[in-house]
């Protein structure tokens, strides 16, 4: 949800950006207002019109937590080749807004509370102040041709989709971005239950501790691995820190169960439909919001009758694609702009719908296969030729095609609260801190972790030609712990020749293409966790999200299983506590885990491949 993924042009008003192609537009002016909203509420929003237009022009507006003033004083007239933004140089009239309850605007505001003015009679929420807010601004802003548009990244993308929901009628087209889904399903604070510590910490801090600006928590040190250690139970986050004035923080610790308030406040709840056109467009590493554009997508393609929601997915962490050449993450290659092409989709997109430019004909998915780094255009999403097959554990740490024809087989390992295996190598450094490598540690190098006695790998064969895995993978976990209560962390990993001719410093290199975490009480339903039984093996069925990935010839594929990954996820206490949130030090325990790969228990991966 970051604010650093929302601009497409306020942090660039400072720099010059050289473009080949000829301004139109030449010039912006910067204007400000407070715009009122039905209950007397006023929103500070920043208006950039340009100075030259010809003809009316629509309105494309962002909504953010994050601070939309920008910092040269009204009346100031800006270059357009000084925004950045491919999108200026056809002419919009951009509207940037503090949504209420943030630095500017007045109001009160908690993290993504859900819209009630369907079910409750003058309710205010995020869509009737998008509704409010584009009412005034067709009335009130000259040389507007009557038309709007929503776009955004992260939290300004869920403002994007939730300000589609009962639109007003100038707004016509709507672009959610790395928006956040179910927070306690897969994006954000919890991904299948298990809670996301260091992000959700940090991250309720930074928005609720000063409505005025965003704020970074105080820590005492650069590398927070241990720290977060030191901390212990999470029940010392209030009684040291927070001391309950952190109102996230506080219904993290009220609702550690998919209960109402976690199903109220998704957006499954309160969207259903596309009332506008909408692209959904997300990252396949996207450290925030990998599920967001994905599970919007499917739950809004089920009721779309007239042929309006689309989707773009890319190789890009988390608003990668706003800016930028976006052509690699880390180590990892993409062998093109994939920023630049997402970039001058989008520009098409809203040169559609708001001023008639082209054939409307879009793409249902467009889709970057990584691994042979291609984009590629689906009907469908998924698209619907994939054959499903099931990549199986197997004996000596291998892994094939090929059921297990042996009973009572499993693998074994100590899970230690107390040495935690950490998601990425260490530092772990604060969030969005100096020097923070938390935007690209999904494409990390997994052998960092691969000999740890607390990690187990089954790796196949060499692949004897490519391999193309499109759609949704599933992982089917067979396992059983000494515990009542246990994580599982499963990853599917690309993993390079031992000698890579193409670039020897990535020869054996582990590239998790998908991994995923889930908290074993809740196998049976999120709403109504339960101790698992001692001992006895049991399934964990894991979605592992939408991926398209060519394993190339000559690699191999991995699955790797771990139950812990600090301090991404908080610290299961292995032992089946009702709120983990409220756990003693005492309550922390080892526990044996065993991961099967039997023929009653196959552990395996379902693979839907392209033939």
């Amino acid at each position: 949800m970051k604010k650093a993924l929302l601009t497409f042009v306020l942090f660039t008003i400072a720099c010059i950006v050289i473009t080949a192609q000829t301004d139109i537009i030449s010039k912006y002016k910067k204007t400000s207002a407070m715009i009122p909203m039905r209950d007397g509420v006023k929103l500070y929003t920043v208006v950039l019109s340009p100075v030259d237009a010809k003809t009316p022009l629509p309105i494309l507006m962002q909504r953010t937590p994050y601070g939309a003033s920008i910092p040269i004083p009204d009346d100031t007239t800006i270059e357009t080749k000084l925004l950045g933004n491919i999108l200026a140089t056809g002419g919009y009239i951009f509207i940037y807004q503090d949504i209420r309850g943030k630095y500017k605007s007045e109001g009160f505001m908690q993290i993504h509370e859900p819209l009630l003015h369907a079910v409750k009679k003058g309710a205010i929420d995020e869509s009737t102040d998008t509704w409010d807010t584009v009412d005034w601004l067709i009335k009130n802003i000259p040389n507007n041709n009557g038309k709007a548009g929503i776009y955004g990244i992260s939290y300004p993308g869920w403002l994007a989709l939730v300000g589609s929901v009962d639109p007003h009628p100038a707004l016509k087209a709507s672009s959610e971005q790395a928006c956040m889904g179910d927070l306690f399903l897969g994006d954000d604070f919890h991904h299948n239950g298990a809670f996301r510590l260091s992000y959700g910490m940090e991250y309720s801090y930074e928005v609720e501790f000063d409505k005025t600006t965003d704020s970074d928590f105080p820590f005492p040190q650069y590398d927070l691995f241990d720290w977060y250690l030191k901390l212990g139970s999470l029940k010392n986050i209030n009684s040291k820190y927070f001391q309950n004035k952190i109102p996230t923080w506080n219904s993290f610790v009220k609702h550690p169960a998919y209960d109402n308030y976690w199903q109220t406040n998704s957006p499954l709840n309160y969207v259903s439909s596309p009332q506008i056109p909408q692209l959904h467009v997300g990252g396949y590493y996207d450290q925030e919001d990998i599920n967001g554009p994905q599970l919007m997508y499917n739950h809004m393609e089920k009721k779309d009758t007239f042929n309006r929601n689309f989707i773009v997915l890319g190789p890009w962490n988390h608003g990668q694609w706003g800016g930028g050449k976006a052509d690699s993450l880390g180590k990892i290659s993409f062998e093109s702009k994939t920023g630049i092409w997402f970039r001058e989709l989008q520009k098409k997109w809203f040169d559609y719908w708001l001023k008639g430019i082209g054939d409307g004909k879009f793409t249902e998915a467009n889709c970057f296969q990584t691994g042979s780094n291609q984009w590629k255009s689906y009907n469908t999403w998924p698209p619907k030729e994939a054959t499903i097959k099931k990549l199986y554990a197997g004996a000596n740490h291998t892994a094939s095609f090929s059921k297990p024809l042996t009973s009572n087989r499993y693998e074994t390992y100590i899970s230690d609260p107390a040495k935690p295996v950490p998601y990425r190598t260490l530092p772990i450094e604060a969030t969005y801190g100096e020097g923070s490598r938390w935007r690209s540690w999904q494409v990390e190098d997994q052998r960092f972790v691969y000999t740890r006695p607390d990690v187990v790998s089954f790796t196949m064969d060499s692949l004897t030609a490519d391999l193309t895995v499109t759609g949704k993978i599933k992982a089917h976990l067979f396992a059983s712990t000494s515990g009542t209560d246990a994580d599982w962390i499963v990853k599917l990993i690309d993993v390079y020749p031992a000698i890579y001719e193409q670039s020897l410093s990535m020869s054996g290199y582990q590239l998790p293409v998908a991994m995923e975490v889930f908290r074993g009480r809740f196998q049976k339903s999120f709403s109504n966790p339960q101790p698992l039984v001692s001992g006895k093996p049991a399934e964990f069925i894991i979605d592992l999200h939408d991926i398209n990935h060519t394993f190339k010839k000559g690699h191999h594929l991995m699955i790797q299983i771990q139950s812990t990954w600090f301090p991404l996820i908080d610290r299961n206490p292995q032992k089946f506590i009702p709120n983990i949130f409220e756990a003693n030090e005492s309550d922390y325990i080892k526990a044996t885990q065993k991961i099967y790969y039997a023929t009653e228990y196959p552990t395996y991966i379902e693979l839907p491949v392209m033939n």
